[in-house]
């Protein structure tokens, strides 16, 4: 789709096959016919520097549409809170007033918490080994305290970049708190849509594009090497699809997401969204006044084979911990989501190729190719624009279209 609204604007004449009946690929919404409810299929998140994400949702007019929040809220088991919102110092230390006021630290745990802070602002971008070793090594390495370790960073790190520490790239881990926790107040915003993310995509925000052509239900099942062509789908089904390119995927897997929905007859909870400590589940999304919430376990192998009920009933028991509400309230109807395939495990040592390919009429999108990102819709953003900036280079109409980071 980004990859589409970038030619769109280029003057470019698009046709955009969809295999599905709705956009949006792993990021879309649907209608459960149980609950006649329409569903995102697990809650995605947007912060502040994804910008090329945010350029995306601008040209598609819908930017209107994502409610920003700028404080978190993180929940123990028996309802205790702690907040974290950025005070009145300049970055990198906008966080400190409230990071230190934290009560599910301890006094131990902020001191190292702080010195891996300053590593970071040094290593990030410097440090070249960063690939090959794992987040948890890293976290090792600067001497992090197990509260530490599982109360603050794995549950951004997890939640983030979908995999756990002791599997995902240090790479990864410190991009996420660089530009996502160092940056500043606006880069640490958290966009929520408020709308479904198959509304954000509808008929209406494509009317501006005439020249793009949406095919609906056209699965793709090979490609003809005689047009100019950008191949956007997932990476085991890109060397399906196209062999002559010989891309080899050797030692690449999937990392699952896990979400949970519960509809109650009455309002559990005030808050927006918190983290929920020490327990399976990660984050809860108030989806609809205090009464439909969205529960979500990131890198979620160990319910792939638990089945729905059962995540069910581990999902209500643990949030009755957090909310006393939730344990009272009537639940009307819930419903489960398990995406298997929902991101590469971005683990080290990956390679991951390019938009430009030995075939000089095929390009490559996808939030698995080399966006310099791990698998999120700002990865995904970020590979449609460089596919746009290959086919426009290829037609003689070279344009820059992804937004760099800050740093």
């Amino acid at each position: 789709m980004a990859c589409a609204v970038a030619l769109g604007d280029a003057g470019i004449e698009v046709d955009l096959s969809e295999s599905r009946p709705f956009l949006g690929g792993r990021a879309t919404s649907y209608e459960v016919p149980s609950t006649n409810e329409e569903i995102d299929n697990c809650q995605h998140v947007l912060l502040g520097c994804c910008v090329n994400l945010i350029d995306f949702y601008r040209r598609l007019g819908v930017d209107g549409q994502i409610d920003w929040h700028r404080t978190y809220y993180y929940l123990e088991p028996g309802g205790r809170k702690s907040v974290l919102k950025a005070g009145w110092l300049p970055a990198p230390a906008h966080f400190s007033s409230a990071f230190l006021g934290l009560k599910f630290l301890s006094l131990a745990d902020k001191v190292a918490i702080g010195r891996a802070m300053l590593a970071i602002l040094w290593e990030y971008g410097r440090r070249k080994d960063l690939d090959a070793i794992t987040m948890a090594d890293w976290l090792r390495e600067k001497k992090q305290t197990p509260r530490a370790i599982g109360r603050f960073w794995a549950p951004v790190l997890v939640s983030a970049v979908n995999e756990e520490p002791d599997r995902m790239a240090a790479s990864h881990g410190l991009q996420v708190f660089r530009l996502g926790f160092l940056e500043g107040a606006d880069a640490s915003a958290m966009g929520l849509p408020k709308v479904t993310l198959g509304q954000l995509y509808s008929a209406n925000s494509w009317s501006r594009w005439p020249n793009v052509r949406i095919h609906m239900r056209e699965p793709v099942d090979k490609v003809d090497a005689s047009q100019l062509t950008v191949l956007a789908v997932p990476f085991e089904r890109a060397a399906q699809l196209a062999p002559q390119l010989g891309l080899s995927f050797e030692g690449w897997e999937h990392s699952p997401i896990t979400g949970i929905h519960l509809w109650f007859d009455r309002p559990v909870t005030d808050l927006p969204h918190a983290v929920l400590l020490d327990r399976t589940i990660q984050w809860l999304f108030n989806k609809h006044e205090g009464k439909y919430l969205q529960l979500v376990v990131s890198a979620s192998r160990s319910l792939i084979e638990t089945s729905r009920g059962e995540v069910f009933e581990m999902a209500r028991t643990e949030l009755a911990e957090f909310l006393p509400e939730a344990a009272t309230a009537t639940l009307e109807k819930y419903h489960v989501v398990k995406e298997v395939r929902a991101t590469f495990a971005a683990k080290p040592g990956l390679v991951r190729p390019g938009a430009i390919t030995s075939d000089p009429n095929l390009v490559l999108a996808g939030d698995w190719t080399a966006t310099g990102w791990p698998a999120t819709m700002e990865g995904a953003v970020r590979s449609g624009y460089r596919a746009a900036e290959a086919v426009l280079e290829k037609l003689g109409q070279p344009k820059k279209l992804v937004i760099p980071d800050p740093v």
